[in-house]
């Protein structure tokens, strides 16, 4: 059986693993790459604390971070490196502290269901200045021992090499030819479309209309004197700003959430410096540190914020994905290894009913 995967983000990353443990499927990755939201993230795995009303959503992304502990397990039994992914904990901050307590009892009350919270308890900033020595805010901050960090661009890259597919790296289109699918001239049983916020540009020329719009994100990437980051929990401050440290000194801000931008990639350091500065005020030490990097990828959205994923409709053995937004490093995994089960026919924890494919993309009049 053949099958091809049109997208290497973290979604076709993951699916193309898992797939690539059945030695019957001859499996091949078509990877643009380009404006790519994976390879240009640096993520917080922590959904316990949202307040999002969407049952379906949260219950994905819950279980998408418990997934990351089965992957890095998987991964490592195959000796496999996994610094992509540490949990090292968080600090959530709030310019209210009186509000602290009660998402410390919504996270307790959803402890059952996800025992990888971990510890929860309030810190002063004392106590967190311990273990961040240049850190700074105006009250107590929740700390959840369980939640984690994710190097986009290492995620991918890892998956990809331990899933020994064949990657291409280049811009495709979907064709189809009888009852296969034409793919850079090959034919294919099966395909699976993780290209995110350009899967209109697939599916559109086939005559299908696709509920997705991109968002543009931007990140920075500092280098500060304090080499002892890797110990570091990550720092989510009320709003977009979130400040994830890495090994060594390395510092990730971000991300910023440009809805009008379209498939804008160009740098725009205004807005990066509004983050910097803002982070600045909870990391002393980023005031004096080396600017090494800036990243911009795209998000994809749906019109109600919500992924899906499933059979494209009226096209057999064809399965789309899209729709994750700002969660993608949390939900994306697990929507990778749900699709490779669906083809590989097993069971899943997810229903892919709660996420309809069908509310999303349908034949055009």
């Amino acid at each position: 059986m053949k099958v091809a995967i049109i997208g290497g983000g973290i979604v076709g990353a993951t699916c193309a693993y898992y797939l690539s443990k059945d030695n019957d499927i001859e499996l091949a990755v078509f990877d643009y790459g380009v404006g790519q939201a994976t390879k240009a993230s640096a993520g917080i795995i922590s959904p316990w604390f949202s307040k999002r009303r969407n049952k379906p959503w949260y219950k994905m992304a819950r279980l998408g971070a418990d997934f990351y502990l089965k992957l890095v397990q998987d991964l490592e039994a195959e000796g496999i490196n996994t610094n992509f992914y540490s949990q090292c904990g968080v600090y959530l901050l709030k310019k209210d502290e009186a509000k602290l307590p009660e998402l410390k009892e919504l996270a307790e009350s959803r402890m059952e269901l996800s025992p990888m919270i971990g510890e929860l308890k309030l810190l002063s900033k004392e106590e967190v200045q311990k273990i961040i020595p240049s850190f700074d805010n105006n009250g107590d901050v929740l700390y959840a021992s369980g939640g984690g960090r994710v190097e986009g661009e290492r995620f991918v890259k890892t998956l990809l090499e331990a899933s020994r597919a064949q990657v291409f790296n280049k811009k495709v289109t979907l064709g189809l030819a009888s009852d296969k699918y034409l793919i850079d001239n090959k034919e294919f049983d099966i395909v699976v479309l993780a290209t995110g916020a350009w899967l209109k540009d697939v599916l559109e020329p086939l005559g299908f209309s696709v509920d997705v719009r991109p968002q543009k994100g931007q990140l920075r990437d500092y280098k500060i004197k304090d080499n002892n980051t890797g110990a570091y929990p990550v720092i989510m401050p009320e709003g977009e700003l979130d400040i994830i440290p890495f090994e060594n000194g390395v510092v990730s801000v971000g991300a910023t959430h440009e809805n009008d931008m379209g498939f804008d990639l160009g740098i725009d350091r205004t807005q990066l410096d509004v983050f910097g500065n803002e982070a600045q005020q909870f990391l002393k030490e980023l005031a004096d540190a080396q600017i090494i990097n800036e990243r911009v990828g795209i998000r994809a959205y749906t019109s109600d914020y919500s992924p899906f994923y499933g059979e494209v409709p009226t096209l057999k053995n064809v399965f789309a994905v899209s729709g994750l937004g700002s969660s993608g490093l949390t939900t994306g995994p697990i929507i990778g290894y749900s699709v490779a089960n669906i083809i590989l026919g097993r069971e899943n924890e997810l229903d892919s009913q709660d996420y309809d494919i069908n509310s999303y993309i349908s034949l055009k009049d």
